[in-house]
C-alpha cells in the first residue's frame, strides 16, 4: 500500500484530497495545525488507513515509515485569513514548503505543492497562461500570501534542479464546494451565507471584475492526474467559465430563491480585476477539463451550507 502525506488535510481542499486518496486504497497521513482547518472536515473518515497529526509544518516535522507522495496544501487561503494571520501565512509558504520538500527528499517521495492563481496578481495578460510571470504588489496587504506562494514555486524548482526530486506545482484558481468555511471571506461562502440569511449581497467595486469558479471534485481529480504525471513545471487548474462578480451574485440569489438585493462597497486594495485560467496545458498534458456545471456545483454547496445553519 502506498502512503501519502497531505498537509492542510483538515482544510477545504485538503479534506477532499484525503477522501480521494483513501478511495484509491492509499494510506493517508493528514497533517494540520487547525488554524483554518477543522476536525469537522475529516470526522466522517473512519478508515484504518487514515492517521491525523496536529502539527504546524512551519516547524520541523517527522513522519515514521515510508512515504510515496507528499502533498503540500497547508496555507490560509482567503483575504480574511491574510489579515488575521499574515506572518503565519508567509511562514507556511516558505518554511512550511521547505519542510515538506525536505520530507520528500528524505523519503525519496514525489511531491506536489499547491500554488495559486494569486501569483499572477492583478494580471495584464488574459486569460492567464503558465508562461505569464504576473503583476504582484510585493508589499501590499495580500503580499504575505502572493509572495509566499511565488516563493513556494521557486524553492520547489530549486529542489527539483538541485536534488532531482520529482516535483509538481499546481496553480489553483477559484474553487468552491462543500466544507468551505462560511466565514472565510471568499465570494462563494459570503454570497451564500448572505442569501440564506435574508441579507443583501455585498459586491465590492462595480461588480465587473471577473472570476472563474471550479467545483472541488473537478479540482481534486486534476490534482491527482498531475501528481501521477511526468511534468515538473506549474500547471493551471480551474474552470475557464468566466463570469463577473455581479453575474455570480445574481446566480446565487436565483439558486437560493432569496429576496436579497445587491449592495456595493469599495474594492479592496490589489483585488484582481480579471481572473480566468488558460487550461490548454492541463487539457493536453492531463486530458483534464472540469465537467461539473456551475448550477450543479452551487446546488450541492448551498445544500451543505443549509445543513450548517
Amino acid at each position: 500500500m502506498k502512503t501519502a502525506v497531505i498537509t492542510g488535510g483538515a482544510g477545504f481542499i485538503g479534506s477532499h484530497l484525503c477522501d480521494y486518496f483513501l478511495g484509491r486504497d492509499i494510506h493517508v497521513i493528514c497533517i494540520d495545525n487547525l488554524i483554518t482547518g477543522s476536525m469537522d472536515n475529516i470526522k466522517h473518515i473512519k478508515s484504518k488507513k487514515f492517521d491525523f497529526i496536529k502539527h504546524d509544518i512551519s516547524k520541523r516535522m517527522e513522519v515514521k515509515g515510508p512515504v510515496d507522495y507528499v502533498l503540500d496544501f497547508a496555507c490560509p487561503a482567503s483575504p480574511v485569513d491574510y489579515n488575521l494571520y499574515p506572518i503565519q501565512t508567509a511562514k507556511v509558504g516558505s518554511l512550511g514548503t521547505h519542510n515538506c520538500l525536505g520530507l520528500a527528499l528524505a523519503k525519496k517521495a514525489r511531491i506536489l505543492v499547491a500554488s495559486t492563481s494569486e501569483i499572477y496578481g492583478d494580471p495584464e495578460v488574459h486569460p492567464q497562461k503558465e508562461s505569464y510571470w504576473g503583476n504582484v504588489n510585493p508589499i501590499g496587504p495580500r503580499s504575505c500570501y502572493d509572495e509566499a506562494k511565488r516563493f513556494t514555486e521557486a524553492i520547489t524548482m530549486a529542489y527539483h534542479r538541485a536534488h532531482k526530486i520529482d516535483t509538481k506545482i499546481v496553480r489553483i484558481f477559484n474553487t468552491y464546494g462543500e466544507r468551505m468555511r462560511i466565514n472565510d471571506g471568499r465570494v462563494v461562502p459570503n454570497f451564500i451565507y448572505q442569501a440564506l440569511n435574508g441579507q443583501d449581497l455585498t459586491v465590492y467595486g462595480n461588480g465587473r471584475q471577473t472570476r472563474s469558479f471550479c467545483y472541488v471534485s473537478d479540482l481534486v481529480r486534476g490534482i491527482y492526474a498531475l501528481l501521477l504525471s511526468d511534468y515538473n513545471l506549474p500547471v493551471n487548474l480551474g474552470n475557464p467559465d468566466e463570469r463577473t462578480i455581479l453575474e455570480f451574485a445574481k446566480e446565487i440569489i436565483k439558486a437560493t430563491g432569496a429576496k436579497s438585493k445587491i449592495v456595493y462597497k469599495p474594492l479592496p486594495a490589489d483585488d484582481p480585476k480579471q481572473r480566468k485560467p488558460d487550461i490548454t496545458l492541463a487539457s493536453k498534458l492531463l486530458k483534464w477539463e472540469p465537467d461539473v456545471p456551475l448550477k450543479t456545483g452551487l446546488a450541492r454547496t448551498i445544500r451543505y451550507f443549509q445543513s450548517k445553519q
